[in-house]
């Protein structure tokens, strides 16, 4: 007959997994199931998160590799502009204007006789500059809105959710030019400004949405039930299982935003000169288009590359993240 274990030794086992599971304090779901898994953890034995899981993808996406060679592109001509051009872009001649290309001027010039080059090259650092600016503040402002209201819940969620539902019946192009044409100056800030006060809507919605659906899991269920604080379980538990879906939305959006500074600058009331800015040279290349196309064709290009760039990565990005597609 087999003998009994000891009783001591069942309550010290118990006691040091309760211990355990205290310490752990509910893993995130994506660690605990690569931690049981074991499969996935390497030659070292360390279990791979989400995140390494997403960046091993996204190496061997090609459609990620060549946008992001192209963005960062981007961020060498709008950090070092004058790294590729030599010339001032305020410099015209109208004794060349609409001349085509030339020797050391491969882009030709405009109606007021500047080089197109140059300032399709010191466009890059309006456009890209307006775009960053702005999907930060949006994500940051919708991310903390819409994370807070989903994590809470109660009449502040209620109320942020007509609120977003009154900013989503608001046209972007049309509350543009209502709000913008009232503003006299000449700098970016007007611009990204209400770029952040209508799109944060968009942000905080997805940001709630994704709360909700993380709260909701055994992990964050377990920390709470540990006597974890609202902050605690908000920035350690659901907020870096919460985040995928704002990084993807707001790396869209970054694109979409460059778009929305090019179109607002050609109805005149965006950036306005002597802001070199892609939107502005378009508006001013488009009256004369039959006779000098170029002036229209770089600008135009330069716009639409960047947008495709940034939309392509994030699509890349979304495909990397939804653990539908693994």
């Amino acid at each position: 007959m087999p003998e009994l274990e000891p009783e001591g030794d069942i309550a010290a086992t118990g006691a040091g997994a309760a211990a355990d599971f205290a310490a752990s304090e509910a893993l995130p779901l994506e660690k605990a199931t690569a931690g049981v898994a074991g499969t996935g953890a390497g030659a070292t034995g360390r279990p791979r998160s989400l995140w390494s899981d997403a960046w091993r993808d996204l190496r061997r996406n090609p459609v990620f590799l060549a946008s992001g060679l192209i963005i960062l592109f981007l961020v060498f001509v709008s950090l070092w502009p004058s790294a590729l051009t030599w010339e001032s872009p305020l410099k015209c001649d109208l004794a060349r204007a609409q001349e085509g290309s030339r020797p050391g001027h491969p882009f030709g010039f405009d109606g007021q006789g500047c080089d197109v080059y140059t300032r399709t090259v010191y466009g890059a650092r309006t456009s890209v500059t307006v775009g960053v600016l702005a999907t930060l503040g949006v994500a940051v402002l919708g991310s903390v809105l819409g994370g807070l209201a989903g994590f809470f819940g109660g009449a502040g969620d209620a109320i942020l959710s007509r609120i977003t539902d009154i900013f989503f019946a608001i046209p972007v192009v049309l509350g543009g030019l209502v709000l913008l044409s009232v503003v006299t100056s000449d700098t970016v800030w007007p611009v990204i400004g209400f770029m952040v006060l209508l799109g944060w809507p968009q942000i905080s919605r997805i940001a709630r949405g994704a709360v909700i659906t993380a709260k909701q899991n055994d992990y964050v269920q377990a920390a709470r039930a540990l006597g974890a604080s609202h902050s605690r379980i908000l920035l350690r538990h659901i907020a870096p299982n919460a985040v995928a879906p704002v990084i993807v939305v707001a790396t869209i959006a970054l694109g979409t935003y460059i778009s929305l500074e090019a179109t607002l600058s050609y109805l005149g009331v965006g950036l306005k000169p002597p802001t070199v800015s892609w939107g502005i040279d378009i508006s001013a290349a488009s009256p004369y288009v039959r006779n000098a196309p170029h002036a229209l064709l770089w600008p135009s290009g330069a716009l639409a590359l960047t947008v495709l760039a940034f939309i392509m990565l994030g699509d890349a990005i979304r495909d990397a993240l939804d653990p539908r597609l693994r």
